[in-house]
């Protein structure tokens, strides 16, 4: 029997101010919902490991501010990423107008490759009365650019956990290849890039981080821990 394969991917969560971002990564990571959250100032980071298409992924999301004053240093975060999910507020229309500015910035800071850059789009807060964009406004923009749209609820977990694993899915078909040979320990080696993290790299925020394996088998989550202080 081979091993399974094993890579590492860096995510990244970008939008504007306000619409949800840390609630749906907390929701993606670790099934929970808070009413309220720090403003993420700079970026926090959560992990997750998952089992997709036969391959064990290691995620590496960062959760990144939306205010405007951070946002030539928030833009660092994104070298060297994988993929990105673009959030905005189905409540909030400028904050679906913004799409097309953060939208540039990362593909200015990515480099390119025969294959596009993956990006999905959450409309978030889809749970609320009082919405501004219309789906099949959001999902006409989203056409236009190639890039799959997702209606969501961080509150209500409504296609969160999908739509995070479509961008994995997407991100790992784009590497160049994925490495299944052994390191010189004997353990089987993680593709892609090193996972050291450097201090300057936290911004002003610490970074929670949390690691769980998703039984799909079992629809469940498996050998969950609490997040800790990196």
């Amino acid at each position: 029997m081979n091993p399974r394969k094993k890579v590492d991917l860096k995510l990244i969560i970008i939008g504007a101010l306000g619409v949800g971002k840390t609630s749906l990564l907390h929701r993606y990571v670790h099934k929970t919902f808070y009413e309220d959250y720090q403003t993420t100032l700079g970026a926090s980071i959560l992990s997750k490991i998952i089992i997709l298409e036969d391959t064990t992924l290691k995620l590496q999301i960062w959760d990144t501010g939306g205010q405007e004053r951070f946002r030539s240093m928030v833009s660092t975060f994104y070298k060297g990423s994988d993929g990105c999910v673009l959030a905005f507020d189905v409540t909030d229309l400028e904050s679906f107008e913004a799409l097309e500015t953060w939208r540039g910035d990362v593909l200015a800071k990515t480099i390119p490759m025969e294959q596009p850059y993956p990006m999905v789009v959450l409309g978030n807060k889809i749970d609320l009365e009082d919405r501004q964009v219309p789906q099949e406004v959001a999902q006409g923009w989203c056409k236009e650019k190639d890039i799959p749209y997702f209606e969501v609820s961080a509150k209500n977990d409504i296609n969160v956990v999908q739509a995070f694993e479509m961008l994995a899915s997407r991100a790992l078909s784009r590497q160049p290849r994925i490495l299944g040979e052994e390191d010189e320990g004997g353990s089987p080696a993680w593709g892609g890039k090193s996972w050291a993290l450097k201090s300057a790299d936290l911004a002003l925020n610490p970074a929670s981080t949390s690691y769980c394996v998703l039984d799909k088998s079992r629809a469940s989550l498996s050998h969950c821990f609490p997040p800790f202080t990196v």
